[in-house]
């Protein structure tokens, strides 16, 4: 068992209300109201700009060069990847990137990723991708399933390119690169005295993640 599935076992509820929530059910079942949607899609651009800064202070902490080439290209893959990505789906839902970039960022928004930023500043780098593991991870587990719920993938769903780019090939070697990066740090510096901690902040960040899909239901600012 690596140190993703140890966290999880210790946060298994928090966990199932995360990968299980109404709002990811809606996105397989296209069920999802569009409202919801797109004031998610909104805030998961504000979410992206911080989570690039998050990934810039793990470059900042890094020890190593293998430490640095981890956190470059996570950084990398949200700035010249993930966010042009969004920037296109959120196109074909009306949204403009003016719309986004102009947007204030929801409660759910500043507190997870300011958790996340925080976690950083104050601990080491284990602490830092073990907040940023739910976001990251998740959302390949999360695509993975849904991939797997008939009709998902389907032309019916008006929700599909979500669930493709999630279930995707290069977003889920992403995820795959990010839990071996968790995996080795965890073996360089996890000790059993720290795992209460580790474990702590792994909780943490998922209620926080479906706290961000409740904003996404109720728009919640």
């Amino acid at each position: 068992m690596d140190v993703f599935e140890r966290l999880k076992e210790a946060a298994a509820d928090e966990w199932a209300a995360y990968v299980g929530h109404p709002f990811v059910e809606g996105l397989g079942s296209g069920d999802l109201d569009e409202a919801a949607f797109k004031h998610y899609l909104v805030q998961d651009y504000l979410f992206l700009i911080q989570f690039a800064r998050a990934y810039a202070l793990a470059a900042y902490k890094a020890t190593s060069l293998e430490d640095l080439r981890a956190a470059t290209a996570g950084l990398s893959a949200i700035v010249e990847t993930e966010m042009d990505l969004h920037v296109r789906i959120s196109a074909r839902w009306g949204l403009t990137r003016a719309d986004l970039e102009s947007a204030e960022e929801a409660r759910a928004t500043v507190a997870y990723t300011r958790f996340v930023l925080d976690t950083g500043q104050r601990g080491d780098l284990l602490d830092l991708y073990t907040a940023l593991a739910p976001c990251m991870i998740g959302y390949a587990e999360i695509g993975a399933a849904l991939s797997q719920v008939p009709g998902a993938l389907g032309s019916a769903n008006p929700y599909r390119e979500w669930v493709a780019e999630y279930s995707g090939e290069a977003f889920q070697a992403a995820a795959a690169d990010a839990r071996a990066t968790l995996d080795r740090l965890a073996q360089e510096r996890l000790t059993e005295a720290r795992w209460a901690a580790l474990a702590g902040i792994f909780r943490q960040a998922t209620r926080l993640e479906a706290d961000f899909w409740d904003m996404g239901i109720t728009l919640a600012q």
